[in-house]
């Protein structure tokens, strides 16, 4: 299986009134959520399945980046809040193992410690970023296929 990460895009700063949770994108954070989208819809590396944490941040990346690719909208997956420990999103994942190419759709640094866990490469992953990671669940092995920072853009 290929498993695509993408960390939500930039969104309002920490202080949010009703909770971090509730934190929404800003402009620039849904422009790298259709840069994503368009990106793999252009290179054919589409996925067949889009997870998403609850945030509301992460949420409307994912829904962007169906969007963008022209794909279905996103699952929300509980698990992928913020917190999410490797083991975890391995053992959720395995429900996923007939797909060929699953996204999800996350935070930091849960999202870097699933890259470290998984090829034992130190990544720290900024907003915006998209990962493609070779794996093959239930072994907690795998290979970096690409990472691609998020495209600089204005906010």
């Amino acid at each position: 299986m290929q498993l695509l990460i993408l960390r939500h895009g930039k969104a309002e700063p920490h202080g949010h009134p009703d909770g971090d949770g509730e934190r929404t994108l800003v402009e620039c954070g849904f422009k790298q959520a259709r840069q994503a989208g368009m990106l793999l819809r252009q290179t054919g590396g589409l996925p067949e399945l889009v997870l998403t944490s609850p945030l509301v941040r992460a949420r409307q990346t994912a829904e962007t980046f169906c969007e963008a690719a022209g794909i279905d909208a996103p699952l929300v997956q509980p698990w992928i809040a913020s917190g999410m420990k490797p083991e975890t999103a391995f053992a959720e994942l395995r429900a996923f193992a007939e797909f060929r190419r699953v996204m999800i759709v996350g935070h930091e640094p849960d999202l870097s410690s699933l890259v470290h866990w998984i090829c034992g490469g130190e990544v720290e992953l900024p907003t915006g970023a998209l990962v493609c990671l070779e794996v093959s669940p239930p072994a907690p092995k795998g290979r970096l296929l690409y990472l691609v920072p998020p495209v600089m853009v204005a906010d």
